[in-house]
C-alpha cells in the first residue's frame, strides 16, 4: 500500500506544476495566444492538455522509480535536477503566458531542456526504465522550444 501512495504523491508532484501552469495558460491561450502568428507544425490547442498529462504521469513515475531507492547519496544528486527541472516547467508557462513574453519563455524553456537531459542522464545510472520514461517530455520539450522560438521571431 506504501508504494502505491508513494506512486501517487509523486504524479501529484508533477501534476502540480502543471496546474500552476495551467492557472496562467488557461486565459491566455483564448485571448493572447490565439492572435499570434504561429510556426508550422503548431498543433491545435486541444493537443496540448493530453499532451502534458501523460508527460506529467510519465515524469511521476519516473520520479518514484527513483524515490522508492530511497532518498540517499545515491539518489539525491538524480532528485535535486529533477525538481530544479520541475521548477522550470511551471516557470515556464508564468513566463510565456503569463507574463506573454515569448523571449522569457525562451529563456526559460532553455535551461528546462539541459535540466532534463541532465536528469535523464543522473536517472540512467540508478534505473534505465526511469531515464526512458523521462524521453518523450524532452522530446516534447524540444517541440515546445521550436514552438517558443517560431513566435518569438514571427511576432
Amino acid at each position: 500500500m506504501r508504494k502505491y501512495l508513494k506512486l501517487t504523491m509523486a504524479i501529484l508532484l508533477c501534476m502540480l506544476a502543471g496546474a500552476v501552469g495551467a492557472i496562467f495558460t488557461a486565459s491566455s491561450v483564448i485571448t493572447w495566444y490565439s492572435t499570434l502568428n504561429k510556426p508550422p507544425l503548431t498543433p491545435p490547442n486541444w493537443v496540448f492538455g493530453p499532451a502534458w498529462t501523460t508527460l506529467y504521469v510519465l515524469m511521476g513515475i519516473a520520479l518514484w522509480m527513483i524515490w522508492s531507492k530511497g532518498i540517499n547519496k545515491k539518489t539525491i544528486p538524480a532528485l535535486q535536477p529533477f525538481g530544479a527541472q520541475l521548477a522550470l516547467n511551471a516557470l515556464w508557462s508564468i513566463a510565456f503566458f503569463g507574463l506573454q513574453n515569448p523571449l522569457y519563455g525562451l529563456l526559460t524553456i532553455m535551461p528546462l531542456w539541459l535540466l532534463i537531459a541532465y536528469t535523464i542522464l543522473k536517472f540512467r545510472k540508478l534505473d534505465k526504465t526511469a531515464a526512458y520514461l523521462l524521453v518523450p517530455y524532452l522530446a516534447w520539450v524540444t517541440f515546445a522550444t521550436y514552438l517558443n522560438l517560431g513566435v518569438l521571431l514571427l511576432n
